[in-house]
C-alpha cells in the first residue's frame, strides 16, 4: 500500500492558496506536520480583510479529507467560506456540516427563578424534614425499647455485643493519648498562673472540676462522633448504595430492630465507659505534670482529688456520656438512611453526620450546664 502524501499548503503566487496531500487526522501525527500547517493557517488568517478576501482557495488536489481537517481549514477562513473556494464534490458535505453548526446558536442559561426568600425557605423546608424523619427514628427507638422490655428473648444481644466492642473497646486507645496530653497541657497552662498567686494547691480543683464534669464527657464524646459516627453512617450508606435495606424490607426484617436500635443502646452503653477511661487518663496526664512542674506528689494528688471533686460531679459527667452516646448514634444512624443510592451523596452524608453530631454534643453540654449549674459545685 502505497503511503499517503502528506498535507501541504502552498501559495502559488499572490492571489491563489493550494492545499493537496491527505488532510486526515492520521497524517498530521507524524513529525512536525501539524505544528507547520498550522502556522501556516495562521498566517493566512492574521492578514488584513482586503488582502484575506482576494486570496482563492484550491482543494481540488487534496486526495483525502476528513473532519479534522476541513476544520483546520475553516478556523483559518473565519465564520463562513471564502469567496473564490474551489471542492470536490466529495468536500461539499464536511463543510455544509462545519456551516451549519456555527450557524446554531448556544441558549443562554435561565436566570435563577429562586429568591434568597426563596433559598431561606428552601433551607428551612429541608431542616423541617429533617427534623421530622429524626422524630421518627427516635419514636422507632423508644418503640423497639418497649418491645425488648416485654420480649426479652428477642433483644439483639449479639448485635449489641459486637457494637460495644467496635464502639467502646477500640476506641481506647485514641481517647487515652487525647485525655493525657489535654491533662498535661491544662495542668501545665493552670500551674503557671496558680504559681504567680501562690495556689499551688488548687490545681487539684482545677483539674478534677474541669477534667471530671466538663472535658472528659465532652473529648470523649467529640472523638466517639469523629470516630464511631462517621462509621455508622458509612455503614448504612453502603447498605443503602448496595440495597441491602430494601433487601432486609422485603425479607420482612426490621431496620429499626436490627440496625438502629442496637447502635443506640450500645453506644449509651458505651460512652459512659469511655469517660470514665477518659477522665483517668487526663487527670493521670495532669497529676504527672503538676508533680514535674510543682513538685507535687501523686499521693497528695489521689488523696485531694476526692475532697475537692463532689460525686455529684462525677454523675453528671457519667449522665452526659449516656446522653451523648445516645444522641451520635442517633444522629450517624438518621444521616445513614437519609443517604441516597451514590457514592457523592455517601461522602457528603458522612461528613454531615459527625458535623451534626459535634454541633448537638455542645447544644446538649450547654443544656447540661444550665440545668445543673447549682449542682456539684459546694
Amino acid at each position: 500500500m502505497n503511503k499517503p502524501q502528506p498535507p501541504q499548503l502552498l501559495s502559488q503566487d499572490n492571489h491563489t492558496v493550494a492545499v493537496s496531500g491527505c488532510w486526515q487526522v492520521h497524517a498530521f501525527v507524524e513529525g512536525q506536520i501539524m505544528h507547520q500547517i498550522e502556522e501556516q493557517l495562521l498566517a493566512f488568517s492574521t492578514l488584513d480583510a482586503k488582502p484575506r478576501a482576494r486570496l482563492r482557495w484550491d482543494l481540488s488536489s487534496v486526495s483525502a479529507l476528513d473532519h479534522i481537517g476541513a476544520q483546520l481549514l475553516w478556523n483559518c477562513w473565519g465564520k463562513s467560506r471564502p469567496a473564490q473556494l474551489q471542492l470536490l464534490p466529495t468536500q461539499e458535505a464536511f463543510f455544509n456540516r462545519l456551516e451549519l453548526a456555527k450557524q446554531l446558536t448556544i441558549p443562554k442559561p435561565p436566570k435563577a427563578r429562586l429568591t434568597q426568600i426563596m433559598l431561606l425557605g428552601t433551607v428551612m423546608l429541608d431542616f423541617l424534614a429533617h427534623l421530622l424523619a429524626f422524630a421518627k427514628l427516635l419514636g422507632q427507638v423508644m418503640l423497639d425499647l418497649l418491645y425488648v422490655i416485654r420480649r426479652p428473648s428477642r433483644m439483639p444481644w449479639k448485635e449489641i455485643s459486637a457494637n460495644v466492642f467496635n464502639m467502646g473497646f477500640r476506641a481506647l486507645g485514641i481517647t487515652a493519648l487525647v485525655g493525657i496530653l489535654i491533662g498535661v497541657v491544662l495542668s501545665y497552662l493552670s500551674a503557671q498562673q496558680l504559681r504567680t498567686f501562690g495556689g499551688d494547691i488548687y490545681i487539684v480543683n482545677i483539674l478534677g472540676m474541669s477534667v471530671i464534669r466538663e472535658l472528659g464527657p465532652m473529648l470523649a464524646a467529640i472523638l466517639v462522633a469523629g470516630r464511631s459516627g462517621s462509621a455508622i453512617t458509612a455503614q448504612l450508606g453502603v447498605m443503602r448504595v448496595t440495597e441491602e435495606l430494601d433487601a432486609m424490607l422485603v425479607m420482612g426484617i426490621p431496620h429499626g430492630l436490627r440496625l438502629i436500635f442496637p447502635k443506640v443502646v450500645a453506644l449509651a452503653i458505651a460512652m459512659p465507659l469511655i469517660v470514665v477511661w477518659t477522665d483517668a487518663m487526663a487527670l493521670i496526664g495532669g497529676m504527672i505534670s503538676a508533680n514535674l512542674i510543682l513538685g507535687m506528689s501523686p499521693h497528695f494528688f489521689i488523696q485531694k482529688l476526692p475532697d475537692v471533686v463532689s460525686l455529684p460531679n462525677y454523675y453528671i459527667g457519667l449522665g452526659k456520656g449516656v446522653t451523648f452516646g445516645a444522641a451520635i448514634a442517633l444522629v450517624a444512624c438518621h444521616f445513614g438512611l437519609q443517604i441516597k443510592p451514590n457514592t457523592e451523596s455517601l461522602g457528603q452524608g458522612t461528613t454531615t453526620s459527625v458535623v451534626s453530631a459535634i454541633t448537638i454534643v455542645i447544644l446538649l453540654d450547654a443544656l447540661y450546664a444550665i440545668m445543673f449549674s447549682k449542682v456539684g459545685y459546694f
